[in-house]
């Protein structure tokens, strides 16, 4: 079995570089639109859309005089992968599945967009349909296939092809296992490489911990534990609200496209990185953490997309209670629930561990000493009193009790997976610490 992997680093070119880096990623998203709008053109006229079909037309956009530029500003490796990346897009667009998907987290209807064909017939615009980039979207890059044959690592430098030549990067860690392609991005102003690398994974990779973990996720506390430790959230986004609702009134103000728009609509741009950028990193050390100490981890199968909809309603029937649920939406969306879990589930397929998805439901509501199950057993956020028993501990931890016992069934129920783990701490043995 072989992993795939990732390393992100800040890249450093100087003045000339970053000229030549410009034009590589600016030429790779004209040729993105270019091709875009004659794929409109294809799927006007129901003809088919593969990457192959795609691909060809390259050819004939470089030998478009108007378009000479691309023969020397221009990496036709990029521009081919780019444009695999586009006939991508369109795959996603045909598959019903994700059409479900969206139809499933529906959001409010917005107004139809409409692009015009050279021939002046007007296509609606469609949900997943590929888009137009721009660059004030604040996010560019391009991407190498065949490492050894176009660049190579030496110390904290890469070298780029395309008379870029060395570059430094700020080498954070060691890139391990063999480099597969390169990817050169520019977000918000700053440069970034990242090396896409593949590695075998040992056939049967044990562990080094031998605990099993249930996990609560929550608002006012990130994580509850269910051994009683309790992890704060960051709220990257809630610190720095104030700051960007300032910044996008006075961008409402200014000229679109203007220069001053474009200088205010990068600082936004920059403020979202770096709220982006907290969470991330805080996520990273957090599961580091527990996929380290762990080797089974059992948490929530939530549906984000479901718990974060819109309380507005429709036209016909306004909603209830918008404004709370709206709040409630941001500080959900601010904890990254989601990007936690799928950091969990990669990290422990690493080291040999398990992560267990479990049914939410009523596992805030069950007595974990006597199963009782009752909307009366919480009667505050915090507190937790069985009616039945009067076993009273706080809600959090004991829902993670709950989730934890939750996995150990579902281990049972798919073959007994916890024989791999002999050492586990059974639910039988946590119920008798908790009484």
């Amino acid at each position: 079995m072989k992993i795939t992997r990732a390393y992100k680093f800040r890249l450093e070119p100087n003045a000339e570089q970053e000229v030549i880096l410009n034009n590589l990623v600016g030429s790779a998203r004209f040729v993105w639109n270019q091709i875009l709008a004659i794929s409109f053109g294809m799927f006007a006229k129901n003809e088919f859309i593969n990457a192959t079909n795609l691909v060809n037309k390259i050819m004939g956009l470089k030998s478009n005089p108007d378009f000479a530029f691309l023969k020397s500003s221009a990496n036709a490796v990029s521009l081919q992968q780019k444009i695999r990346d586009l006939a991508s897009a369109w795959s996603r667009f045909f598959d019903t599945k994700a059409h479900a998907r969206l139809k499933e987290n529906k959001r409010k209807p917005k107004k139809p967009k409409f692009f015009k064909l050279s021939d002046g017939t007007e296509i609606q615009l469609r949900p997943l349909m590929p888009h137009f980039k721009r660059k004030s979207d604040g996010c560019d890059s391009i991407r190498l296939v065949q490492f050894d044959k176009y660049c190579r690592i030496d110390g904290n430098r890469v070298k780029l092809p395309n008379g870029v030549g060395f570059v430094k990067f700020r080498k954070s860690q060691e890139v391990i296992g063999t480099i597969k392609n390169i990817t050169i991005s520019k977000k918000s102003g700053h440069w970034y490489v990242s090396f896409g690398t593949e590695r075998a994974l040992l056939e049967n990779p044990r562990h080094p911990a031998t605990s099993a973990l249930g996990l609560d996720l929550g608002i006012t506390k990130l994580i509850t534990t269910s051994n009683g430790q309790y992890i704060k959230p960051k709220n990257s986004f809630k610190a720095n609200q104030v700051k960007l609702a300032k910044l996008q009134r006075q961008l409402s103000k200014k000229v679109r496209f203007s220069e001053n728009w474009k200088k205010h609509n990068l600082k936004i741009q920059k403020l979202h990185s770096h709220i982006a950028n907290i969470r991330h990193d805080y996520l990273h050390k957090i599961t580091t953490t527990l996929s380290k100490s762990h080797a089974m981890i059992v948490v929530e199968d939530l549906k984000v997309a479901n718990m974060s909809k819109s309380a507005s309603g429709t036209v016909a029937r306004n909603g209830r209670n918008v404004k709370a649920k709206s709040g409630l939406n941001k500080s959900i969306l601010d904890q990254g629930w989601g990007m936690m879990t799928d950091m969990l589930e990669y990290k422990q397929q690493w080291r040999g561990g398990l992560l267990v998805k479990v049914n939410p439901r009523y596992t805030s509501q069950t007595c974990f000493k006597c199963k009782h199950v009752a909307k009366e057993n919480r009667q505050t956020q915090a507190r937790f009193e069985c009616v039945e028993c009067g076993y009273i501990t706080n809600a959090d931890f004991n829902a993670a009790l709950n989730i934890l016992a939750a996995g150990h069934t579902v281990l049972s129920a798919e073959g007994g997976l916890s024989k791999s783990y002999p050492l586990m701490q059974k639910t039988s043995e946590i119920r008798e610490e908790v009484a």
